[in-house]
């Protein structure tokens, strides 16, 4: 599954867990908690009552981290047993990971203790030879996370890749495992670095890649055999802008390497059945032509924008004649209808779409009758849906979960052959999970006319909508959609009185593959449109208020955020942003850094193309500060970034601060009936707001306050 995520590159600018040297920058307030005189904001006064003020808001920030602190861990111990797709099933076992490895269950003896498959305290750099106590293994134990577990055919070897805690680095480790218990001294037989995507084609045959610079662009090929281990390179991209991952067919009779870049698509297969276990093409590379290839008996079922518009369809061809000149049409969605991702399981193609009503529903199509297609509708506050890895033992049941920010997720397993749609009822009907919660979806008209989806949740009654504080949440680019699985915090702001709106702008890929090309390079000034739009009809609506309105975004999200912070400031009172992409210009003109040539493709080449340049210029967020008054802002940025550089963000935050100066120095007393400056944060501050790496911060702004949320 996940089809459309493997067409879109993984080394996207898309947030990811956060680096080593967390930095989070409070660029200025205009809270009410820490309201220092205007006039003196930016003088080097040190008065003992401008002193005391300043340590009493600092107390009372401490206190305030306090209180969310216990609020949000109370709040993830509440939720700490939903369900998750993490167990992986073999044909005898069930696999799951815990605190310290990887264990796993005899499905045939469930009375049986859980085995442990891999102790991560035997993955350090270095062995122990010390006899540290139990304190320091266990420490030594949480610098590792299993991130993707890989089982072979027979259940003979498991492979899985783990990341440390506070760096990019990817382990892969290979373990033997015996089928029956107890377990034979099981242990690591291999490790490679570095390592991606992976999947096994045998029993003794992993394929991988590796990820150097934040690309991705060979694949391996690892023998085990019991006179030792050998490592092959199968192939090697030579496009700069292609990445390069492994995936396995449903059947595991086809392992494919896919090369995509943003904008074209090229698919190498390897039978599993075979013995020489070579690569071949299935359609070469040509622009703007996006396929992924499953299989069904010797057939290629592909979803490829060969549809109308160049949106997706669903297309099949013989294994024997893969090429596009034998590509035959399945099924082409409706006007309106958007297919998001694909799967075979058993004589079925499951297709998860979207409606016209911007709701989920999936496509079932049999393919020895596709004129039988048949939908299958999804609750109407389903916004996220999770698909399992099969169990190696029975592919014929499709078994996901759906989910949205406030809503826990709920388990379903759907019987293509007859249609029964199946869940975990009890859950499906707790008042926990349901709550007295409101999803409402809207559309907003933008600039251009063009109708911009919008995902609105409330528990209050629609009259108090208006005194209620409202989180924003924006991305808009890549193709990629808001991220809408469910999320504890977002839970308890919705509790406590908060609406939450997710803007579906263009540049995303909600509304299909012509959705992100409205937004791309010259046309990216439309997200901000839409941006603006989505806040105005909120507003217009009765829901909330620009004073009680907080925007909230990360990586790439940034952009339209900080261009509409630039334009429109008085729209909205608060920003968080998450390892913020706002140096668009700096960092497209610096072919050096890692993902610039691919990014080409997605916002334009301001270096070899003056249009380009202008057109960034005019939206760049670092490039059009100007001096105003500014909505408060907590930025969030990490060291040795390759993504998103930390000078561009530090950068930001120098000029927006002599902005801000700027235009209190000149008009002193602009916006003091209504808007109190307070200060930039000084070095007491920023230390008062670091934290460890690991944790994830996120600021909201709540009846004048701005308080940071800690995930732990």
């Amino acid at each position: 599954m996940a089809v459309l995520s493997s067409l879109l590159c993984s080394s996207a600018r898309l947030f990811s867990q956060p680096r080593l040297g967390f930095w989070e920058l409070t660029v200025f307030k205009r809270t009410t908690w820490l309201s220092l005189p205007v006039q003196r904001c930016y003088k080097s006064d040190t008065s003992e009552s401008s002193v005391d003020h300043l340590s009493a808001g600092l107390e009372r920030y401490r206190d305030l981290q306090k209180y969310f602190n216990r609020r949000l861990k109370a709040t993830h111990q509440r939720f700490s047993s939903i369900p998750d797709h993490s167990v992986v099933f073999g044909l005898h076992h069930v696999y799951f990971i815990e605190g310290d490895g990887i264990y796993r269950m005899d499905k045939r003896q469930r009375e049986l203790d859980p085995e442990q498959v891999l102790n991560l305290g035997q993955v350090s750099e270095e062995k122990d030879k010390t006899g540290r106590d139990n304190e320091e293994m266990k420490r030594r134990c949480q610098r590792w996370t299993v991130q993707r577990i890989r089982l072979s055919p027979q259940e003979k070897h498991l492979a899985a890749t783990l990341k440390t805690n506070h760096r990019e680095e990817l382990r892969c480790v290979v373990v033997r495992l015996g089928n029956s218990p107890p377990l034979d001294s099981p242990h690591v037989i291999f490790t490679l670095d570095k390592v991606f995507s992976f999947e096994w084609a045998t029993d003794n045959v992993l394929f991988y890649t590796t990820v150097e610079d934040l690309r991705c662009s060979r694949v391996f090929r690892l023998n085990l055999t019991p006179c030792g281990s050998t490592i092959c390179s199968v192939y090697q991209e030579t496009h700069p802008d292609v990445f390069v991952e492994v995936s396995l067919s449903r059947d595991r009779q086809l392992l494919s390497i896919n090369c995509s870049s943003r904008t074209s698509s090229e698919v190498l297969l390897i039978d599993t059945t075979t013995s020489n276990l070579e690569p071949f093409l299935v359609q070469p590379r040509q622009t703007d032509l996006l396929y992924h290839v499953e299989h069904w008996r010797r057939w290629l079922i592909i979803l490829a924008n060969t549809g109308p518009g160049q949106e997706y369809q669903v297309v099949q061809a013989p294994l024997s004649e893969p090429f596009m000149a034998s590509w035959a049409p399945l099924l082409a969605p409706g006007p309106g209808t958007v297919i998001k991702d694909m799967d075979v399981v058993g004589d079925h193609c499951v297709l998860v779409a979207r409606t016209p009503a911007s709701e989920l529903a999936l496509f079932v199509v049999p393919l020895t009758h596709p004129e039988e297609a048949y939908t299958v509708q999804l609750p109407s506050w389903a916004c996220a849906i999770q698909t399992k890895k099969p169990d190696l033992a029975d592919a014929s049941v499709f078994e996901f979960l759906i989910s949205s920010p406030v809503h826990l997720p709920v388990s379903f397993c759907l019987h293509p052959e007859d249609g029964l749609l199946l869940s975990d009822t009890e859950e499906r009907s707790s008042p926990e999970n349901h709550g007295n919660y409101t999803t409402t979806r809207l559309e907003a008209c933008s600039q251009d006319g063009t109708s911009v989806p919008m995902t609105l949740f409330y528990t209050v009654p629609v009259e108090g909508l208006r005194q209620a504080p409202l989180l924003v949440h924006v991305y808009g680019a890549y193709g990629r959609d808001l991220n809408m699985e469910f999320c504890p915090e977002k839970r308890l702001l919705l509790e406590q009185g908060w609406a939450l709106a997710y803007c579906h702008i263009r540049g995303g890929g909600e509304l299909g593959l012509s959705w992100q090309r409205q937004a791309r390079v010259e046309g990216k000034h439309r997200g901000v449109e839409d941006l603006k739009a989505c806040l105005h009809h909120l507003f217009s609506l009765g829901v909330s208020s620009p004073a009680l309105t907080a925007l909230t975004a990360c990586s790439a999200g940034a952009v339209p955020v900080g261009a509409l912070c630039n334009e429109h400031p008085h729209m909205m009172q608060a920003v968080t942003l998450q390892a913020p992409f706002l140096d668009v210009l700096g960092t497209m003109e610096d072919p050096n850094l890692p993902l610039t040539l691919e990014d080409r493709e997605e916002w334009g080449d301001p270096a070899g193309n003056p249009k380009h340049r202008l057109t960034i210029s005019s939206y760049c967020p670092l490039r059009n500060i100007t001096p105003q008054c500014y909505p408060s802002m907590l930025l969030t940025a990490y060291s040795d970034d390759a993504r998103v550089p930390l000078s561009g963000v530090l950068k930001y935050a120098e000029k927006l601060k002599k902005a801000i100066y700027t235009h209190f120095t000149v008009k002193p007393k602009s916006g003091t009936c209504t808007r109190t400056l307070s200060h930039i944060l000084s070095k007491q501050s920023l230390d008062l707001l670091h934290v460890d790496a690991h944790v994830y911060s996120q600021a909201y702004y709540s009846e004048g306050m701005l308080f940071s949320q800690y995930d732990n």
